[in-house]
């Protein structure tokens, strides 16, 4: 795989990245370990993680993913070197006061933040540091319009600019990026760095997978021409499209043991959980069945191959499911299954948005 640059950065990454975020949760630490040396043995160069993590989000696993990646780095002398590593700051609490209290996030709350991520991952420098989710109210995780209404923003953009630019000049931070951001939050976060000299973000890290292309409405046209790249997460839209729920269900007696979807009940009430999820998600994996593929193998392919996407963010449990991620690699498309794909999207919309 060929490094591509991220945004107006000096930071060139494959255009697979690993996703951490099961690490400390449904992955045990040297299981984890074992997941960071094979993907580095195998070429990818991009780990991407997050100060909340592991996933589900509780306070007694806050930092444990950091944690083991820090560890993993200490065993092996040199793989830093080698890595773009991301992580991010969250945003205001969401129910989690011990992240931080409060609605909003302050420019001191971003600052703490980086400082315990530094140690957690025994690090002096993250090449890449996100804001996980904005600070203003926005249509996310499953909230479908925005609502003027529900508007708590205490600290402005202005500000946690300033504060990611104190981060970035004291050789903290390398590159800023966004995550799970609008087409405004990109434009304005762009608007201001450019007016007053500060730090440009990136890259925005936002959900992009079959039955979630919300991307394409109007936010792949801002990135695009602010010359700002998309990190997709959830390619395999949190298991829906591997085809393992398409005979059980994620609640019936049959569903897989251990799975995410199936284990934890705040995804499930989330965008992921929607009956008209999984039902479009069967729609796919039948369709990839029919081209000869497997399901995972169509999903990972449509995110490896679309001009939107510069990296691909996979989550895996194992070294099985890691290998298979990164062999689908190079699996090429058909402009009739293209023209499938979208045939559907037509009809059933982006049920997990």
């Amino acid at each position: 795989m060929k490094t591509i640059p991220l945004g107006h950065s000096d930071l060139h990454v494959t255009p697979i990245c690993l996703g951490t975020m099961t690490f400390g949760e449904q992955v045990a630490e040297a299981d984890a370990h074992a997941i960071l040396s094979r993907s580095l043995e195998r070429g990818v160069n991009f780990i991407d993680t997050a100060e909340m993590y592991a996933v589900p989000a509780r306070a007694d696993t806050c930092g444990a993913t950091e944690t083991i990646i820090g560890r993993w780095f200490a065993k092996n002398p040199g793989a830093r070197q080698k890595l773009v590593l991301a992580t991010k700051v969250a945003g205001p609490s969401r129910g989690m006061p011990w992240i931080r209290q409060g609605a909003g996030m302050t420019a001191a709350d971003i600052v703490a933040s980086c400082e315990g991520s530094l140690r957690r991952l025994q690090t002096d420098v993250i090449d890449l540091y996100q804001i996980h989710w904005p600070e203003r109210h926005v249509p996310a995780f499953g909230i479908k319009y925005y609502d003027p209404a529900k508007e708590t923003t205490q600290t402005p953009i202005h500000e946690q600019l300033q504060a990611l630019a104190g981060l970035v000049k004291a050789g903290k931070v390398r590159h800023i990026g966004l995550s799970n951001e609008t087409p405004y939050g990109v434009h304005e976060f762009v608007r201001l760095a450019e007016q007053h000299g500060l730090p440009r973000v990136a890259t925005v890290q936002n959900p992009y997978c079959l039955i979630n292309r919300s991307y394409e409405n109007a936010l792949d046209e801002s990135c695009h021409r602010l010359g700002v790249s998309l990190l997709a997460y959830s390619p395999l839209g949190f298991g829906l499209l591997t085809g393992k729920y398409d005979a059980s269900g994620i609640d019936g007696p049959d569903a897989p043991q251990g799975a995410r979807i199936a284990s934890y009940a705040s995804v499930r009430q989330q965008r992921w959980g929607r009956p008209e999820a999984l039902a479009a998600a069967r729609r796919y994996n039948a369709l990839a069945r029919a081209h000869g593929l497997t399901p995972a193998q169509l999903a990972l392919a449509f995110c490896y191959t679309k001009w939107q996407v510069s990296s691909t963010i996979i989550g895996v449990t194992s070294l099985a499911q890691l290998d298979d991620d990164l062999d689908a690699w190079g699996t090429t498309l058909s402009p009739e299954l293209l023209a499938q794909i979208d045939a559907i999207r037509w009809e059933l919309g982006d049920p997990a948005i």
